[in-house]
């Protein structure tokens, strides 16, 4: 799979220079004696230096276990091992010698599926007969990387792909950002009905051209993160979304309530009929979602499993729904909101390094009276039902209860709203209700203008542009000014225009120089040594090793 390193090369070239080698590659540079051991030193210098100039050096292995491919694996810090996800999982020779051998590199599976072809699935027994993975992807590639050219034709091809800046929204580019620590994760935050908000910011999200690497969420904003985890598309979830918030009204099944006003039995029903036996390892999009487990009093977050069960557990509130008890371990789980109603700090923990939340939780009456050291339940009676009283706000039995279940969460909200990794949205919808379903279309369309309206302001102050600016370079610019910029609040800021390209190829990049014109010839030149009638066909049973030099992060070896 040529394509795919050819593919993976321009994504990362939109980065920062990136330098692709192969064995053939080195010997032409360096010499057909250049990987004898006899000049070892020679080729770790030289290697050394590429990766000095570099910001992204791509190692290219053998076929078989030959001395280039051992120096691959010993170059990496990541490996990532990429097999056709519509083929058997079989574990190949050298995943099996990785896997016995010392190797201290991070190892990740890529899954390769064509773009007109069915969805993922059966993830997890790929990763059950790889027990040493530790994060794995899902890439719908396009046509040209299943296609059978000779490897001229090849290369012409993607000279022309070169030629055009990658898509920000592909999956091999989220694929590039998550490995060079550019992911930007969303994450929707829980609040009934109020969650239909979000649909809305989730479509003006990507007209603002902000790209989605990781979703999570909890309570409401579980079930939407996984319905856009699944689709990659804010239309699509709008459609699934509504269908679901209009027929919730029939799946109330009261009983007899010592746990729980209802069974549950319905509203099981009506998620797995939404996500099947979908599991979370087979999404298109890294997800989590939050649960509260009150065997354990602890927070659990799931990044595998029944996707509708942990849907369903996020969605617990208490005295509605009785707990969900985890099939793995039988602990009961309950509603995230609980414990953590916007885990953008768990996004942050997964290696995002922009995380968007948004809150659409309720906010708590403060204005409240204040009645002094005792109180009188029946002068309460008396000031409700005469119309002539003062009237008082006072807390009843039930929402003292409910501020007490959420005051880790709202501590928890606070912390994340003055993080400098997190972009905080609050949409305007305090003044719905929880179970306002009903009102979807509207509550959506809130969110929308809102959304407009913010990433207007982002796009002309600089935020969006920051996002998808290169992580090493903006540490850079920090450790040269001492300066880090804040974006909070951004609508209430009085700011003057900043003209920002939309371009991810900006000639105005200190990256893009003219050394980059080399580095793209130099790697279409590395595939010249194959012979020219040789054909690059989808079935070949080759693998193909890949190793990515990141300068001043991570090494990536890539298998194919």
């Amino acid at each position: 799979l040529t394509a795919f390193s050819l593919e993976l090369y321009h994504v990362l070239s939109g980065i920062g220079p990136t330098l692709l080698l192969t064995s053939d590659s080195i010997k032409q540079r360096l010499g057909a004696t250049a990987l004898d051991s006899v000049h070892e030193y020679r080729l770790s210098s030289w290697l050394g230096q590429q990766e000095d100039i570099h910001r992204i050096v791509l190692y290219q292995s053998d076929p078989g276990l030959t001395p280039w491919t051992q120096r691959c694996i010993r170059q990496a810090d990541c490996i990532l091992i990429v097999g056709m996800g519509e083929q058997e999982p079989t574990v190949g020779e050298l995943e099996r010698m990785l896997e016995g051998s010392a190797v201290r590199a991070q190892k990740q599976l890529v899954l390769l599926h064509r773009e007109d072809g069915p969805p993922p699935k059966g993830t997890a027994e790929w990763l059950n007969m790889r027990s040493w993975i530790s994060r794995h992807h899902h890439l719908s590639c396009p046509r040209r990387v299943f296609s059978r050219r000779s490897l001229p034709k090849l290369r012409e091809l993607y000279q022309r792909v070169f030629e055009k800046c990658p898509d920000r929204h592909s999956d091999f580019s989220r694929l590039a950002r998550i490995l060079t620590g550019n992911s930007i994760a969303i994450v929707l935050g829980g609040g009934g009905a109020r969650g239909c908000s979000q649909v809305g910011i989730l479509k003006a999200l990507y007209e603002a051209g902000i790209p989605i690497d990781l979703v999570g969420g909890t309570s409401i904003g579980s079930l939407l993160g996984a319905l856009y985890a699944e689709e990659k598309s804010s239309n699509r979830m709008r459609v699934r979304a509504r269908e679901w918030s209009m027929v919730r009204g029939t799946i109330l099944d009261l009983t007899y309530p010592i746990t729980s006003m209802f069974s549950g039995a319905a509203f099981n029903s009506g998620l797995s009929s939404v996500f099947k036996d979908k599991q979370i390892e087979d999404l298109w999009l890294p997800y989590f979602n939050i649960t509260t487990d009150i065997t354990a009093s602890a927070m659990r977050v799931h990044t595998y499993g029944s996707l509708w069960r942990y849907v369903r557990a996020s969605m617990s509130l208490s005295g509605y729904l009785p707990p969900l008890c985890d099939p793995k371990d039988g602990h009961l789980l309950m509603d995230g909101g609980y414990i953590n109603n916007l885990p953008a700090d768990v996004a942050r923990s997964m290696g995002a390094k922009v995380v968007i939340a948004i809150d659409v939780g309720s906010q708590d009456e403060t204005d409240l009276t204040n009645y002094g050291d005792s109180l009188n339940g029946w002068w309460l009676l008396w000031k409700r039902f005469n119309p002539l009283a003062e009237k008082i706000k006072v807390l009843d039995m039930a929402e003292i209860q409910t501020r007490l279940a959420y005051v880790c969460c709202v501590r928890q909200l606070e912390v994340v709203k003055e993080s400098e990794y997190c972009e905080y949205i609050r949409p305007p919808i305090n003044h719905y209700g929880t179970l306002e379903f009903g009102k979807f279309d509207e509550i959506a369309e809130v969110g929308y203008q809102h959304g407009k309206t913010l990433f207007d302001v982002w796009q002309r102050s600089g935020v969006i542009d920051s996002m998808l600016k290169d992580r090493h370079q903006e540490e850079l610019h920090k450790t040269k000014t001492g300066h880090v910029s804040d974006y909070t609040d951004m609508l209430q800021l009085n700011t003057a225009e900043v003209p920002v390209s939309s371009n991810a190829c900006d000639p105005s990049d200190e990256y893009q120089t003219d050394y980059d014109e080399e580095m793209v010839e130099s790697a279409l030149s590395d595939f010249e040594a194959f012979p020219a009638g040789s054909e690059h066909t989808e079935g070949d049973d080759t693998l193909l090793n890949i190793s990515i030099r990141l300068y001043d992060s991570p090494t990536i070896a890539v298998k194919l």
